[in-house]
């Protein structure tokens, strides 16, 4: 199995510097600067096509920057290191780097031909190198955590949307990432089945183990989940506590998002 870098306390876990993203003449980043620390849960929310999810897909390198740098656990992502110059990455170091991120998607992305173990499990095997018996301790383990462990056998299609997101998310877990991205998690699910996706969510940061970059809508969740909210519409528009920033917003564009949502 291989072995994850050791994670540096006193330094970020997740580095951004100058990011800036267009999609032609779309302009979706304009120079992010974001620092994440080790364990801490950060919200991002703002108004679709603030460039949120954008942000995340960068991390586990489905969007590259069209300009700046990505740190993840003091390492480079999108260049290295050459001879003290930062080039390009080659598809080695963009695998190794990638490795230590997780994302969990709107849409749950289960092979529907696998059982619920498998499904779990094979990462760990395929990619880990996680012998298959020491591979289905840990996805049962993690299948409990989630409140799946009676649906080992069963498909996808024989569970609710709820119950798939959950298994994404043992899915995402059981690969040990340093940093795992949730992209509106809850937002392809009936209103009735977000609630126990959120409870899970709940239960994995209150652990404070992982970082976690939330990318939500659920106002409420990201109040009582994460150490700092970011509001963003294509640049960082205003940051703090969750206490500060849905209380005493400062910045009118924050002033006018969160007055949407308040009764």
């Amino acid at each position: 199995m291989k072995l994850q870098a050791e994670v540096n306390k006193s330094e970020p876990m997740v580095r951004y510097r100058g990011i800036s993203k267009s999609f032609g003449d779309l302009h979706v980043l304009d120079k992010i600067d974001l620092d994440i620390a080790p364990g801490e849960k950060v919200a991002v929310i703002g108004p679709s096509g603030s460039g949120k999810t954008t942000l995340g897909r960068m991390l586990v390198t489905l969007e590259k920057p069209t300009a700046g740098t990505i740190e993840v656990n003091g390492d480079q992502l999108w260049h290295k290191n050459v001879n003290g110059s930062l080039m390009p990455a080659d598809a080695k170091h963009l695998y190794k780097v990638r490795g230590h991120v997780g994302m969990v998607f709107q849409q749950f992305n289960l092979f529907p031909h696998m059982t619920i173990l498998r499904n779990v499990m094979e990462a760990p095997v395929q990619v880990l190198g996680v012998p298959k018996k020491e591979a289905k301790e840990q996805a049962i383990a993690m299948l409990e955590k989630v409140g799946l462990g009676q649906k080992l056998d069963n498909y996808p299609r024989q569970l609710s949307g709820g119950q798939q997101q959950r298994v994404a998310i043992a899915r995402a877990l059981v690969m040990r990432p340093k940093v795992i991205v949730f992209d509106e998690v809850t937002s392809a699910l009936d209103p009735e089945m977000v609630g126990e996706v959120l409870t899970v969510l709940k239960e994995i940061a209150a652990e404070g183990n992982t970082t976690m970059l939330l990318i939500t809508h659920e106002m409420a969740f990201a109040r009582e989940v994460a150490d700092r909210v970011i509001f963003m519409d294509g640049k960082i528009i205003e940051q703090g506590p969750p206490e500060q920033l849905f209380e005493n917003p400062q910045n009118p564009r924050t002033i006018s998002f969160l007055s949407r949502f308040r009764k």
